[in-house]
């Protein structure tokens, strides 16, 4: 039996027996990371346990007392304990006012809630940490210290900015960044600024400046915050800590509105989550968590795995369970996961949850070396561009990488492909504007729909839906480019497509229907899915899945990263790493280079945590004068896997040197302008301004971002050095074939003196 159960009590009475393994081996249990975008509700409590594997129907009916689920990547964890609460709901055996249940993130609470409501389990409390506690601090604090609450800073490098200055203490941008962090992690460890310096110590904390120069600064912050009436982030659970532990009337008030609580990623919380924890249950223990100590990866925000592996030590009367069936990646993404963890270390790794997939087979992941970071870049546009023309939807593919300053080099070789990308992090869904006019207008063709011509001759709601967003820009077919008007046309076509599984699901659905549906997915932050790349930072990527990812920069002083010094520290990068790979559902692309810049000296090594798990050895990719573009690339297989081979036109590529001092460039900003950044500039002002002016128009006209055109440091080289025909345009980093075909023209005639008049014609 690929998954374990660890009983240490009794079934409670009256929970139901655990069904045949006939009822889920054989087709009737659904994917645990995929349901139905609009199921039915189900009609029964039973019903809701349908389609549950045996140890996620252990979760689902252990209603009593402590429960820890210790679940792997992809075995659905989300799927059971919202089950778990569901059927408590529906068989009366929870009241939905007394759950409580929290998470870490607004998306993982919104998922959480909209599960709960596809249910039938409405009413159950779902929020973050944060929510739950600003809630009950807004509404006890009158009560427990008089007046309003304080107002809540919404810019905390502001404030440790100011401390700076009042201690006469200069921190640039980096270190403003480090600084806050600092304190951040002092707070929700429960750390006073007297005690940080042997705190830090103790955690082999490695900050920019002296722990003693931050203990002063994180005591002027705290000062100045007081002196401002204003309360940051972490004083939201520090406070309601301090309110529960001072007034037992309060903590009572509250433990009587919550009977039971639910703990998602109880892998990720800090001491000070822990204690707000254990005020609000008391000397009770309905109590259930569900982690996975793999994939701790927020250890610098003070997240700590040990609350989970503990939990047994501190609940000796727990129920255990283990869900190890993968159902999210091929048994190939699977095999490499647990290689990698097979390799751990640590407390953590002693408790890794080896996972069984429960899918077909896939395609070998592949592992590609390429000469610098921007062949690198350019092999996974360009293959990302075959997955595109194999039929892979452009949403279920993703670029993830270690830093958020490697996002530039990739968001450029995208731009150059014409594939369109979003950035994660970026703008939430309903709060575009573009989807709030499109609401606007569809709750208005809801109400007055009778009077609107454009809904004449429609009968569907798919195609009500069509009528009224063509009114806001939507087209049957997608615009050109992936500009900001290709990202509008994105959002709206999200619109139109939840519509049309909407009506799949719920045949007679009118559009006020839709528009109340609209309403409850914003609420929860429950958006459709938008076309477009997804590149992300593997932090940022936590709780995420795409069919096809691309692991990128996987080389030493990367992954793991220069400053993970420390054992620990180490293992954390290799949890990393875990979760990137688990992201993936069926293929998986693992890339690193050997130099940073074109030329420079090919000094790194593939990351040492893929060593024994590569199948067979990786040549170098474009070596030898094969112009940093080529890869041979091993355990690939399927329609998009073809080699890498340079392809016709590629120039090679040579060291980047200074043209100047004739140093050797190795900055991405100093490569584009061919200088040293301290190295005279001899830029002509009025070619510079020209060339803005132009790359405004021609973003205006293609409904382009600017830097699509030319980023600033591109139109700053060629009015440096004012090229005079192709061949030294062409030289010009981030002048690639592409643009030089599209924009070559204009931009030598404007360094020749004009305007670029030539294309405003053409056009």
């Amino acid at each position: 039996m690929p998954a374990a159960l660890v009983r240490l009590r009794g079934r409670a009475c009256g929970q139901p027996a655990q069904p045949s393994l006939a009822t889920w081996q054989h087709g009737c249990v659904t994917a645990a990371t995929h349901s139905p975008l609009f199921p039915r509700v189900p009609d029964s409590a039973d019903a809701v346990l349908e389609g549950l594997d045996p140890e996620q129907r252990e979760v689902a009916t252990a209603l009593h007392g402590p429960v820890c689920v210790l679940a792997g990547a992809g075995t659905g964890k989300t799927r059971a304990i919202t089950h778990r609460i569901a059927y408590g709901v529906r068989a009366g055996i929870l009241q939905p006012s007394s759950v409580l249940a929290v998470t870490f993130t607004n998306r993982a609470a919104g998922e959480m809630r909209g599960r709960l409501r596809q249910l039938g389990a409405v009413g159950v409390q779902a929020r973050t940490f944060h929510s739950a506690a600003l809630r009950q601090l807004q509404y006890f604090w009158p009560k427990a210290v008089g007046g309003s609450l304080p107002r809540l800073a919404d810019r905390k490098i502001q404030f440790v900015a100011d401390a700076a200055a009042a201690c006469r203490i200069r921190l640039d941008r980096g270190e403003l960044r480090d600084v806050t962090a600092e304190i951040e992690w002092s707070k929700v460890t429960q750390t006073v600024p007297a005690e940080y310096p042997p705190a830090a110590a103790k955690a082999a904390r490695e900050a920019t400046r002296d722990p003693a120069e931050i203990a002063q600064l994180y005591a002027a912050y705290e000062d100045l915050k007081r002196e401002r009436g204003v309360i940051d982030f972490e004083d939201v659970l520090l406070l309601t800590v301090a309110v529960l532990q001072d007034r037992q009337d309060i903590a009572e008030q509250v433990r009587a509105q919550y009977q039971h609580f639910v703990v998602d990623e109880y892998q990720d919380v800090s001491p000070l989550q822990q204690r707000l924890l254990e005020l609000w249950l008391g000397d009770r223990e309905n109590l259930c968590v569900v982690g996975d100590a793999s994939q701790t990866i927020y250890s610098f925000t003070g997240a700590t795995p040990d609350h989970l592996l503990d939990f047994r030590t501190r609940h000796p009367g727990a129920t255990v369970v283990k869900l190890v069936r993968d159902y999210r990646s091929t048994p190939q993404v699977v095999r490499l996961a647990n290689g990698l963890l097979a390799q751990a270390r640590g407390r953590a790794a002693d408790h890794r949850l080896e996972l069984v997939s429960q899918r077909g087979p896939g395609p070998d992941p592949v592992f590609s070396e390429y000469t610098d970071e921007p062949a690198e870049a350019e092999g996974a546009a360009r293959r990302i561009g075959e997955l595109l023309g194999a039929g892979v939807r452009a949403s279920e593919i993703a670029v993830l990488f270690r830093t958020n300053s490697q996002s530039e080099t990739y968001e450029q070789a995208l731009a150059d492909a014409g594939v369109p990308y979003q950035l994660r992090g970026a703008e939430r869904f309903f709060d575009r504007p573009e989807v709030r006019r499109a609401s606007s207008a569809l709750r208005a063709a809801a109400r007055f729909g009778g009077n609107d011509s454009l809904l004449d001759d429609v009968v569907d709601l798919p195609s009500q839906v069509r009528a009224v967003l063509s009114g806001e820009g939507w087209t049957a077919q997608p615009p050109a480019g992936s500009g900001a008007v290709r990202e509008r046309w994105e959002s709206l076509a999200a619109l139109v497509n939840l519509a049309q599984d909407f009506t799949a699901a719920r045949p007679g659905a009118t559009l006020t229907d839709l528009v109340a549906e609209l309403d409850e997915r914003a609420g929860a932050q429950h958006a459709p899915t938008v076309q477009g790349v997804t590149l992300a930072s593997l932090h940022s990527a936590k709780g995420l899945e795409w069919d096809v990812v691309f692991l990128v920069g996987v080389a030493e002083g990367m992954m793991p990263i220069t400053y993970a010094k420390t054992d620990e520290q180490i293992e954390e990068e290799r949890r990393l790493l875990y979760v990137g790979v688990t992201r993936a559902r069926e293929r998986l692309h693992v890339s690193w280079s050997l130099a940073r810049s074109p030329g420079g000296r090919a000094s790194r090594r593939p990351s040492r945590f893929l060593h024994g798990l590569r199948s067979g050895p990786t040549a170098a990719a474009g070596r030898n004068g094969a112009g940093g573009v080529g890869g041979v690339e091993r355990g690939a297989s399927g329609p998009v896997a073809a080699s890498v081979a340079p392809g016709p036109g590629r120039r090679q590529r040579s060291p980047a040197r200074c043209r100047v001092c004739g140093r050797t460039l190795t900055d991405a900003g100093e490569m584009k302008l061919m200088r040293c950044e301290d190295c005279p500039s001899d830029m002509d002002e009025g070619v510079y301004e020209r060339l803005h002016d132009w790359r405004g128009d021609q973003a205006r006209r293609s409904g382009q971002p600017a830097f699509c055109v030319f980023t600033d440091k591109t139109l700053m080289a060629i009015a440096e050095t004012v090229p005079e025909d192709a061949p030294g345009l062409a030289r010009i980093p981030g002048v690639g074939k592409r643009k030089l075909d599209r924009y070559g023209a204009d931009v030598l005639a404007i360094c020749a003196g004009g305007d670029g008049a030539e294309d405003k014609e053409q056009a």
